[in-house]
């Protein structure tokens, strides 16, 4: 069922159980599936993400991250809010898009695409705009790879008493992140990331107090995140609009699996030896890494075109021939590519890639 294995960001390799789950079909209203499989889905994803779980709820949401991170701005930021967006990439800019569709007051903080983003940059904004009532900023930037210090972010942003807002959709699952120890506030993922389940669906974890006040606030229907919160927890499960449930179920299978790796911090063990593997191989070929060793994220790893005449289609072509599936750069500044590290791959995956691409070096 591996034609090849997909080293992207997600969608991404699924394990095989996974796929096997979606094989059944499910009936949206009945108990088993909204009592059973979401229901326990929304307990386990709190339980992932905060050490006091009783302080937040889940979500979950049809469509893709950005369905999540749209759903979110538009039902939390109200119309006297501020919103301070951060961004080093195309994630955090999109933010700032969807600021824009809903008209929303908000001031798009821009970082080189290969930096960091810096909280001392963010404290002297806050510190200067007292209107602001609200911060979000992406996690992991997949445009480059690059792990944001959410930590240090946080710590600012709380200091402030702002609201915190956090696009971790390709950290969540993968990178220890707790919500109440850092104060945030939203955090956003979806199903084909870390947790690697298949694309579909994705989540929204709240802060249950601020969320109950967010009602009436959204200036959607298919988004409104209070309104489907709302429902699921009435409903036990209950989604308003049609539940893709193979992806549900998928999901709960991915969960499955994810504990019995050894849970988030183990996950994150193999997709940090995963990057660990493929950087100490890649640059032994000559390959350069886009980012510094310290920005980086074990999601997904940037290199240099190693010649100026270097054929990315042909490259892509021929690894995918062999079984691997990589990505193409994301930035105008440098001709780059990226190979995911996450997903159902492990480190001899990394050893085989490594050796497929200097046998064709050597063609």
């Amino acid at each position: 069922m591996r034609p090849y294995l997909l080293l992207t960001p997600g969608p991404l390799t699924t394990s095989e159980t996974v796929k096997q789950v979606m094989m059944s079909d499910w009936c949206t209203w009945d108990e088993d599936y909204n009592v059973e499989i979401v229901e326990k889905i929304r307990q386990e994803l709190v339980s992932l993400a905060s050490s006091r779980p009783e302080e937040y709820t889940a979500v979950l949401m049809q469509g893709s991250g950005t369905f999540c991170v749209e759903a979110a701005l538009n039902s939390v930021v109200r119309p006297d809010d501020f919103l301070l967006i951060a961004a080093n990439g195309a994630y955090g800019k999109r933010m700032g898009t969807i600021a824009d569709y809903h008209h929303l007051n908000h001031y798009l903080m821009q970082f080189d695409e290969t930096q960091a983003v810096d909280p001392k940059e963010i404290d002297r904004y806050l510190s200067e705009h007292p209107e602001v009532t609200h911060v979000s900023v992406v996690h992991c930037e997949t445009t480059t790879g690059v792990l944001n210090p959410l930590e240090a972010i946080a710590s600012v942003v709380k200091r402030h008493g702002k609201v915190l807002i956090v696009d971790a959709m390709s950290s969540f699952g993968g990178v220890p992140i707790d919500m109440a120890t850092l104060g945030i506030d939203f955090l956003i993922s979806s199903a084909n990331k870390c947790i690697q389940g298949v694309p579909g669906f994705g989540f929204v974890l709240a802060r249950r107090s601020l969320l109950e006040k967010c009602k009436g606030v959204a200036r959607s229907l298919s988004l409104d995140l209070y309104d489907q919160w709302d429902v699921m927890e009435k409903g036990h499960g209950k989604w308003r609009f049609t539940s893709p449930t193979h992806v549900v179920r998928a999901f709960m299978q991915a969960l499955k699996e994810l504990k019995e790796e050894g849970g988030v911090s183990a996950r994150h063990a193999r997709y940090c030896e995963n990057h660990r593997r493929l950087v100490e191989g890649m640059r032994a070929l000559h390959f350069q890494t886009l980012l510094p060793d310290s920005d980086q994220s074990p999601v997904i790893t940037s290199f240099y075109y190693p010649t100026k005449d270097f054929n990315f289609k042909d490259f892509y072509r021929k690894l995918k021939e062999k079984g691997f599936v990589i990505y193409p750069g994301k930035i105008s500044q440098a001709d780059t590519f990226r190979i995911g590290n996450i997903g159902d791959v492990y480190p001899d995956d990394f050893v085989r890639l490594v050796e497929t691409i200097k046998t064709l070096q050597l063609q």
